[in-house]
């Protein structure tokens, strides 16, 4: 049951999170306004623009918004994502280099060492 009403609410959402259910709710709230104008009663037209329009209207406005901002949220994370792993793998070589660096420095100093103690022992004989 719980995965046919998340299908089901994946499937609603995705229908109304579009620029053309905004546009038939548009269509929708406007067959009253007629109505509600010729009442000439502000408080109708009132409840007309609020409860009628705006709330039809801009559910589905306000859901491709957000939409649209969660795509773009995701490229940026995609983005950073990637950017990260690039700079992580920079890193990385960076250590390997500077590992090998470090090696080739001990091993200098190594051979330093070695021929410093082979110029004492001929100067001390």
């Amino acid at each position: 049951m719980r995965r046919l009403n998340t299908w089901l609410a994946e499937k609603i959402a995705n229908g109304v999170a579009t620029m053309w259910c905004a546009y038939i709710f548009a269509a929708i709230a406007l067959i009253s306004l007629p109505r509600a104008i010729k009442s000439a009663d502000t408080i109708i037209i009132v409840s007309w623009i609020a409860q009628t329009f705006l709330q039809l209207v801009l559910l589905s406005i306000i859901m491709v918004g957000q939409k649209v901002h969660s795509k773009n949220l995701e490229n940026t994370i995609n983005e950073t994502h990637a950017a990260s792993l690039a700079e992580f793998e920079l890193a990385k070589e960076a250590q390997i280099r500077g590992s090998q660096e470090l090696a080739e420095i001990q091993s200098i100093s190594k051979d330093l060492h070695t021929l410093m103690r082979e110029i004492e022992a001929k100067l001390s004989r």
